[in-house]
C-alpha cells in the first residue's frame, strides 16, 4: 500500500512535469527564429530574471543535494561545505563572466562555447573538438543524475521498482522531456522544483531534529560530543579532504561554473544582460538550503548508522522513509526527482547542442538540420549515459569532481581566449593536451587529492603555464579582424541593450 501511495504521488507529478514542458512550447515553433536551434537550445534568448533565476538554480541543486551533500555528511563532515563556498564565489564572477558572454554570443549570433572558442579562433574544426571534449566530461554528470533519480524512484517505491528498472524510468523521462521542450521547458518546470525543493527542505529541517531528537540542542550537543571529527577538516576518517583540498577544489570550480556549457546556456538564455547581473545577486541565497541535506545527513549517523559506499547518498531518504507516511515519501521524492530532470535535460540539451551546431554541422547533408541532428544526440548521450550507469557506476560526488575536473582545462581557450587577443591557438591546444592528460593520468590511477591538492588545479596551472609558454615562444598569429569581433566585451547600457555599433 505504501509503495502504491507513494509511486502514484511521483506518477501524478511527472505527469505534470511533462505537461509544463509542452505547454512551454506552445506557440514558440513557427515565425521567425523560433522552432529552430537558438529556440530550442537558448530559449530564444528571451528569458527573464525569475525564470533564469530558477533555471539557475537548477544548476546547484540537483540530485547530489538531496543525496550526494547528505552523503557526504554522513561519510566525512565538514569537506562538504565546499559546495557552498564555490558557488558562492562562481555567483560572483558570473556578474562579471556571464554578461560578457552574453553580449558576444548575442551579437555574432553564438548558442554555445563551441560555437565561441570556433569564432574566435577561426577554426570551425575547434568547436568540434571542444564539443566532443566537453562531451566527454559532460556524460559522468549525466550519469551521476540517472543514478541519483534511480536511487529515489526506487527507495520511495519501497523497493517495488528495483534499481535497474528506475535507471531506465529516468532515462525515459528526461529524454523524452527534453527533446521535446527544450531550454525553455526546462525553466518552466524549475518554477515547480524550486517550490516542491524550499517546502520539502525547509520542512525536513525542522521535522527531522524534532522527531529523531527533541530539537536542534540535543542532536547539536550529541553530534559535538560523539561525532566531532565530522566538523573538522579533514572530516571523518583518513580521506585526505583537508584545508588545502578545500581551498582549491573551491577556487577550481568557482572558476569552472562560468564557462561550463550549462552555466552558458542559461546566460545565453536571458533577454539581456541586466537580468544575469540580478541573478548573480540573489542565487546566493538559495545555497542557504543546501545546509539542510549536509546536516541531516549527519544527524543519520545516529539513526542509521553502518551505512557504506554508495549505500551513503541514501542517509536521508532513509529517514524519510522510515518516520513519515507514504503521500509525504512521494513528495520529497519528487521534489529530489526534479532535482534530477532538470539539470540532466540542460545538460543533455547542451551536449545535442554542441554536437548540432559545431560537430555535425561540418557534414554538408546536417548543415541544415542543426535541431534535428542535436535532438538525435540527445537520444544518444542518453543512451551512452545510461549504459554506464549500470556499467561504470561511482558515487555521486566524485562523478560531479571528475566533470568538473575535466572542464576546468578549457578555461584557458574558453575564457583567456576571449579577453587577450595574444594567446595562440597552437598555445591553447598545447596547454589544453597537457592539462587534460594530467587529469586522466591522475583520477584513473586514484592519485586525486595530489599532496592534499585538488588535481584539477594542479593539471590547469600546467595547462596555462604551457599555453603562455608556447604563446610567447611561437610566432604570432596573423588575423585580420578587429579587437571587437574577436573579443568579448560587456558592451552594455544601462538599460541592458547592446550599445549601438556593437552589433
Amino acid at each position: 500500500m505504501n509503495a502504491a501511495v507513494a509511486t502514484s504521488v511521483f506518477g501524478f507529478f511527472m505527469a505534470v512535469t511533462v505537461a509544463l514542458g509542452l505547454l512551454a512550447t506552445r506557440g514558440r515553433r513557427r515565425g521567425r527564429g523560433e522552432g529552430g536551434l537558438a529556440e530550442w537550445s537558448v530559449g530564444g534568448r528571451s528569458l527573464g530574471t525569475v525564470f533564469i533565476w530558477v533555471l539557475m538554480a537548477g544548476e546547484g541543486y540537483t540530485s547530489f543535494s538531496y543525496l550526494g551533500a547528505a552523503g557526504w555528511g554522513y561519510n566525512y563532515g565538514a569537506p562538504v561545505l565546499y559546495v557552498v563556498a564555490y558557488m558562492s564565489c562562481g555567483y560572483a564572477l558570473g556578474y562579471v563572466v556571464g554578461p560578457m558572454l552574453w553580449a558576444y554570443a548575442r551579437k555574432h549570433g553564438l548558442v554555445g562555447i563551441t560555437d565561441m572558442v570556433a569564432h574566435r579562433f577561426g577554426r570551425p574544426w575547434l568547436g568540434a573538438l571542444v564539443a566532443i571534449l566537453a562531451t566527454v566530461f559532460l556524460l559522468p554528470y549525466i550519469q551521476l543524475q540517472i543514478t541519483g533519480m534511480g536511487v529515489v524512484v526506487s527507495t520511495i517505491s519501497y523497493g517495488a521498482i528495483s534499481l535497474n528498472q528506475a535507471y531506465f524510468i529516468a532515462f525515459a523521462v528526461t529524454t523524452g522531456f527534453v527533446v521535446v521542450s527544450g531550454l525553455r521547458g526546462s525553466a518552466w518546470v524549475s518554477v515547480l522544483k524550486d517550490a516542491l525543493v524550499i517546502v520539502t527542505l525547509g520542512f525536513l529541517a525542522f521535522y527531522v531534529p524534532l522527531h529523531y531528537f527533541d530539537g536542534y540542542g540535543p542532536f547539536l550537543d550529541r553530534l559535538v560530543t560523539e561525532k566531532s571529527d565530522w566538523l573538522t577538516f579533514p572530516g571523518h576518517g583518513d580521506s585526505g579532504l583537508g584545508q588545502a583540498w578545500f581551498i582549491t577544489t573551491s577556487f577550481l570550480n568557482s572558476l569552472t561554473v562560468v564557462i561550463f556549457p550549462t552555466t552558458v546556456a542559461g546566460y545565453l538564455g536571458a533577454k539581456n544582460a541586466d537580468v544575469l547581473r540580478r541573478n548573480a545577486m540573489l542565487l546566493p541565497a538559495y545555497n542557504v538550503l543546501l545546509f539542510v541535506p549536509m546536516l541531516l545527513g549527519m544527524a543519520a549517523l545516529f539513526v542509521v548508522p553502518g551505512l557504506v559506499g554508495a549505500e551513503s547518498n541514501l542517509a536521508l531518504f532513509k529517514l524519510v522513509v522510515d518516520s513519515l507516511p507514504a503521500w509525504a515519501v512521494g513528495v520529497i521524492g519528487v521534489a529530489a526527482a526534479l532535482s534530477s530532470i532538470v539539470p540532466m535535460a540542460v545538460f543533455m540539451l547542451v551536449i545535442g547542442t554542441m554536437w548540432g551546431r559545431s560537430v555535425l554541422s561540418l557534414v554538408p547533408r546536417w548543415e541544415r538540420r542543426q535541431k534535428g541532428a542535436a535532438q538525435t544526440v540527445v537520444v544518444a548521450a542518453g543512451v551512452i549515459a545510461l549504459v554506464l550507469t549500470y556499467t561504470a557506476p561511482n558515487t555521486l560526488v566524485r562523478l560531479s569532481l571528475i566533470s568538473y575536473e575535466g572542464m576546468a582545462q578549457l578555461l584557458p581557450m574558453v575564457l583567456l581566449g576571449l579577453i587577450w587577443r595574444r594567446l595562440t591557438l597552437l598555445g591553447a591546444m598545447s596547454g589544453l593536451v597537457v592539462g587534460v592528460g594530467l587529469v586522466c593520468g591522475f583520477v584513473f590511477t586514484e592519485n586525486d587529492p595530489v599532496w592534499g591538492v585538488n588535481a584539477g588545479i594542479l593539471a590547469l596551472g600546467a595547462n596555462l603555464a604551457v599555453a603562455l609558454a608556447v604563446t610567447y615562444a611561437g610566432p604570432r598569429e596573423r588575423d585580420g579582424r578587429p579587437d571587437s569581433e574577436v573579443l568579448a566585451r560587456d558592451e552594455i547600457d544601462g538599460t541592458g541593450a547592446l550599445v549601438e555599433g556593437s552589433r
